[in-house]
């Protein structure tokens, strides 16, 4: 009697955990419906090395970052294209991201498809969605238990680097000229 008792509490127990995964799921999702733009602080680690600045996210495909650097440099993508522009130096680098899994960050249903399939964990008052893509590239993202904002991500970019991006919201929605996001022009 008590193993039938036992097995019936521990049903009941991952029952009620796949339940509460699901309805903290559903909440992140129609969080991120709602969502048009961000403007966000962001702290980034990678390679040992600590950046911050602000942000501005226009869905679909669209971010400028300001970092706090000596380099005053800016990272925008438009779509595929990526330019890194290092104002001090008069110097902008240019790079294709369409293979690059972090394009899933900034196309709206994307992010809503990697949360949906994704396996769900807590961890510092955050809930994580972690995924491998059928390349075997893991990428999770991290939102806030409490109302669900996003608050980062972690994944390996395309050579192999680990980035860590961890984001504060400043505001959701806000009208953000879409001049800002131009690539600026090649220079031969």
């Amino acid at each position: 009697m008590n193993k039938i008792l036992l097995y019936i509490f521990l049903f009941l127990i991952f029952y009620f955990q796949n339940l509460v995964s699901a309805d903290e799921k559903r909440n992140v999702i129609d969080k991120l419906k709602k969502i048009k733009s961000l403007e966000f602080k962001f702290k980034q680690k990678m390679n040992g090395v600590h950046e911050t600045g602000i942000c501005y996210l226009v869905f679909p495909s669209k971010l400028k970052c300001n970092y706090n650097d000596d380099k005053k440099k800016e990272l925008i993508i438009n779509k595929n294209r990526l330019a890194v522009t290092q104002k001090r130096y008069n110097k902008t680098y240019y790079y294709s991201v369409k293979k690059s899994p972090f394009l899933k960050m900034l196309k709206k249903n994307e992010l809503i498809a990697l949360v949906e399939k994704s396996i769900l964990s807590y961890k510092d008052n955050k809930i994580n969605f972690t995924n491998i893509d059928s390349n075997g590239k893991k990428i999770t993202v991290f939102f806030n238990k409490k109302d669900f904002n996003l608050n980062g991500w972690e994944m390996d970019d395309q050579l192999k680097n680990k980035i860590i991006f961890f984001v504060e919201i400043l505001s959701e929605n806000k009208e953000i000229e879409t001049k800002i996001f131009k690539i600026p022009t090649q220079q031969y």
